[in-house]
């Protein structure tokens, strides 16, 4: 079982692709999140209504329906987009000049890499759970001590960093780790788009072998290790940002 046939730096690097892939959409994840969870909150009707539209459908369907519909989907719907463009400039030109030729003033065609696909649709999938988390996180910080920072002078910026920001994380703590741990599992998908992540060349080396229990469990211990070290580190935070606090 422990031998892996010379496969073992194949499902390292693969493993460093998984984590790639996961720590930049986490990154990506993060910032929608962000900026979800502040349109929900906010004061105007069109931005809480987009961002309520995001993420009610964003968590209704199922995550590999996804991943192939924005990398199959959104590389017919980018390159379509390219030849309209194309066409329009062609025809606009045309017009003023009868002599002109058709030209290609954008790229014909554009392939989206696996790489950046994966990143963008697990980026964008989990920015819908990241919102709901930050709101409820900015929710539970005490209004009257932003009401105070507005008093004592600060800009809505400097109130956000100095007095929301350092509160909220220690009530986001839990669900965020909770949606790493799930993300970082997620990224498993990004194998069925063609990407060579450790699941990939795990089912590479288990075809070519005849040995898939023996892979498949070493892909298993590789995510096992990857969530238990997340843990640890989310324990830590947790403890971190709640000194001083009962």
């Amino acid at each position: 079982m422990l031998d892996l046939k010379g496969y073992e730096w194949s499902l390292i690097e693969g493993a460093w692709i998984t984590l790639q892939v996961a720590l930049l959409s986490l990154v990506l994840a993060m910032v929608l999140g962000m900026i979800g969870a502040l349109a929900k909150l906010s004061r105007y009707r069109l931005a809480r209504l987009t961002a309520t539209t995001y993420t009610t459908v964003i968590r209704g369907i199922p995550d590999l329906v996804l991943m192939m519909l924005i990398f199959f989907g959104g590389q017919v719907l980018l390159n379509n987009s390219l030849y309209g463009i194309n066409e329009w400039l062609n025809n606009y030109f045309a017009s003023s000049d009868p002599s002109h030729e058709w030209t290609a003033y954008l790229p014909d065609y554009i392939e989206v890499s696996p790489f950046v696909a994966g990143i963008l649709t697990i980026g964008f999938i989990f920015g819908a759970y990241m919102a709901e988390t930050f709101r409820g996180a900015i929710m539970a910080v005490d209004k009257g001590e932003l009401e105070a920072a507005k008093a004592y002078g600060m800009s809505s910026a400097m109130s956000f960093r100095r007095v929301l920001l350092p509160q909220m994380i220690r009530h986001a703590l839990p669900g965020f780790g909770n949606n790493w741990l799930v993300l970082l599992k997620t990224t498993a998908l990004v194998s069925i788009i063609g990407l060579d992540d450790m699941v990939r060349k795990g089912a590479l080396a288990a075809g070519t072998t005849q040995m898939p229990f023996t892979f498949y469990m070493a892909i298993a211990v590789l995510f096992l290790v990857f969530t238990s070290l997340s843990t640890s580190v989310l324990k830590w935070a947790e403890r971190r940002f709640s000194i001083h606090t009962r």
